[in-house]
């Protein structure tokens, strides 16, 4: 599927619509998830949603196949846009786990794609573990809660130019430990 997904990518960056519907199909229930997860209102997140497709559409073309999901990258962009809509509401906390999305199940899951799915999340699990603790509250908070960095800075008394150098490196030793 994840192969299926890179190749549809790759064709909406050609500007091949029947691309962007194929994906669609097999993503969409999975996106709106996370949009409503993160808006809490079904309108909000129908909009997010639409708002998340377009900018697939048009930035498909910055995707790099590096050998890692792609969900992870439209994840992150429904994601993203979630928040935006939020904050652009006036809500001023936002609460977007991944872990509760990676419990949302995928369009037509097979049993070895879910298996995939869960191996992959203990892997996730298991390199956010050999962070430290402050690092791992960091990037938690960042990517998974959509704190800004200010925010996380000041809550862990820290300057703010020290927050984004934890969050680049904890970045970098996830990516390392995933590569593993």
């Amino acid at each position: 599927m994840s192969q299926q997904i890179e190749e549809l990518i790759i064709s909406i960056a050609r500007e091949d619509r029947g691309a962007l519907s194929r994906l669609y199909d097999l993503t969409s229930a999975k996106l709106f998830g996370i949009c409503l997860r993160v808006l809490k209102e079904r309108a909000a997140a129908e909009d997010a949603m639409q708002e998340t497709y377009v900018k697939i559409w048009r930035h498909a073309d910055r995707y790099v196949v590096n050998g890692l999901s792609p969900m992870t990258w439209l994840i992150t962009i429904a994601r993203n846009t979630s928040i935006d809509a939020a904050r652009a509401c006036g809500r001023g906390e936002v609460q977007a786990g991944l872990d509760d999305v990676a419990l949302m199940p995928a369009p037509q899951a097979t049993p070895e794609m879910s298996a995939i799915a869960a191996g992959e999340a203990r892997r996730i699990a298991g390199c956010m573990d050999e962070l430290d603790d402050d690092r791992r509250r960091a990037v938690r908070g960042a990517y998974l809660e959509g704190q800004s960095y200010a925010e996380l800075a000041e809550a862990a008394g820290v300057p703010l130019n020290t927050m984004r150098t934890w969050l680049r490196r904890s970045l970098m030793k996830l990516k390392d430990c995933l590569q593993r």
